[in-house]
């Protein structure tokens, strides 16, 4: 049987429709080719499609073809339309003469318009209805039997088309909010200091490896005087961007805090005035209150931050520090382990909270340990913690070392325990050493490489 020339026109126009579905043009250019298409396709006069609102539960008009603009704003129409709840429910539902017909909701536009006949069919996709398509005719009866699997068919690619064409929208989307992340967790990490500042009797090193491109994990070197640093380490709960908005929040009030006592010092022209024990002791103290005190206005209801703030006083090796619910710095001495634990609770909490600070004697060849909770919480492909005491027996090994060493060791054992496991926190890890390392670099074990492995290249710089 030959094919008439109609017929031709119809598979060229599906095969035209069957081109949207791979295509990537936005969603409005898609709906607005399918509704001129699906006219040429069905020979109808005018088309509409709406797209379902699972939140208002509307159907909103998104294109139409042929038809005026106070058509296109005449009312809402719902779910519970009487043809909008057959065509969900499969049916092509055709309309004879809309004039009369009682379930025609706006009768009067529809007659100024000039239109008599409808067809309405839904758009599914995976069997969920998205929206439908509706086809009008200026004649009483304007369509047939054979319009019906038309506009059936035509509805077929309007779902996946539609489907497509918000997919590859959320797609791009979702490659902006990725670059713009990427580029969020450039400028955190120039937040987190990349070299300690250079103390006479002190060897620092750091390290940072967020599990996000953004984190909560946060530490700093503020020297205050000759031979006295600040070393703060903190963990605001929570991942991703709220976590690093409090962070940099955080990191703000403690430098604040920190330059408005480095200014003091400067005024009176003589750090020895402020230098004694007692003194430290309360100013560490008023620091952390103070600290709380703001993060119970910022912190809502789940959310609050650790801290450990300390002061290493290379003059008189102590160390005076406050542990606000914080993993306890590690001090490591001849093989021995002590830990850090004086302080009291998270930060943000209670307004009132009181602290304990305690001052430690330091000597030569002793190490600090300063990490977050992200370097022993790592897990492996078990979901077995590489935990305290594995981290303990590495520091314990390679505590004779410089600390750049002491860091690079503890991190390539716990790699070794974990391999290629994802991780889900962040690690913050600082090493301190007092007096000269007993081993040089040369003759130190690091046989293991960093974790964290990312481009030099930052196109911020």
């Amino acid at each position: 049987m030959s094919r008439t020339k109609r017929d031709i026109e119809i598979d060229e126009q599906i095969y035209q429709l069957s081109t949207l579905v791979a295509g990537t043009f936005s969603l409005q250019e898609v709906l607005d080719r399918l509704a001129a298409a699906a006219v040429k396709i069905v020979g109808a006069r005018a088309c509409s499609i709406r797209l379902l609102d699972e939140e208002t539960n509307d159907l909103k008009m998104r294109s139409t073809h042929g038809l005026s603009e106070e058509y296109r704003n005449k009312g809402a129409v719902t779910k519970d339309d009487e043809v909008i709840r057959a065509a969900f429910a499969g049916e092509a539902v055709v309309i004879d003469d809309m004039r009369v017909d009682s379930r025609i909701q706006y009768r009067s536009a529809t007659a100024q318009e000039g239109l008599v006949s409808q067809l309405t069919v839904a758009m599914q996709f995976r069997n969920n209805p998205i929206g439908v398509l509706r086809l009008y005719s200026p004649r009483a009866k304007g369509f047939h039997a054979d319009a019906v699997p038309l506009a059936r068919a035509v509805a077929s690619q309007c779902a996946l088309a539609i489907t497509n064409a918000k997919l590859y929208a959320e797609a791009i989307a979702g490659q902006r909010i990725a670059e713009q992340m990427r580029l969020a967790g450039l400028i955190q990490r120039r937040m987190i200091s990349e070299k300690a500042p250079e103390i006479k009797g002190l060897d620092v090193a750091a390290k940072y490896i967020p599990c996000f491109d953004v984190g909560g994990d946060f530490y700093d070197f503020l020297p205050i005087g000759e031979g006295r640093l600040v070393v703060t380490i903190a963990d605001v709960i929570g991942k991703g961007v709220p976590a690093a908005i409090m962070m940099s929040w955080f990191r703000g009030a403690v430098h604040a805090y920190t330059e408005g006592f480095r200014g003091v010092l400067r005024d009176i022209g003589s750090a020895a005035e402020l230098n004694g024990r007692l003194r430290t002791i309360i100013r560490t103290k008023n620091a952390v209150e103070n600290f709380n005190k703001m993060a119970c206005v910022e912190c809502r209801e789940g959310e609050f931050i650790t801290l450990f703030y300390a002061t290493i006083d290379t003059v008189e090796k102590t160390i005076t520090y406050c542990s606000c619910g914080h993993e306890p710095t590690v001090l490591v001495r001849d093989g021995r382990i002590q830990e850090l634990t004086k302080g009291g609770l998270v930060l943000g909490v209670d307004p009132q909270a009181q602290y304990e600070v305690d001052t430690v004697q330091l000597q030569d060849g002793d190490c600090l340990l300063f990490y977050t909770d992200g370097l022993v919480d790592a897990m492996d492909f078990n979901n077995e913690t590489w935990g305290r005491d594995r981290m303990l027996e590495a520091v314990r090994r390679f505590t004779d070392c410089p600390a750049d060493h002491v860091i690079r060791n503890i991190l390539g054992y716990r790699r070794r325990f974990a391999g290629l496991a994802r991780q889900v926190d962040d690690t913050s890890v600082i090493a301190v050493k007092l007096g000269p390392p007993r081993k040089s670099g040369e003759s130190c074990e690091c046989d293991c490489e960093d974790e964290e492995k990312r481009s030099d290249v930052d196109p911020l710089a």
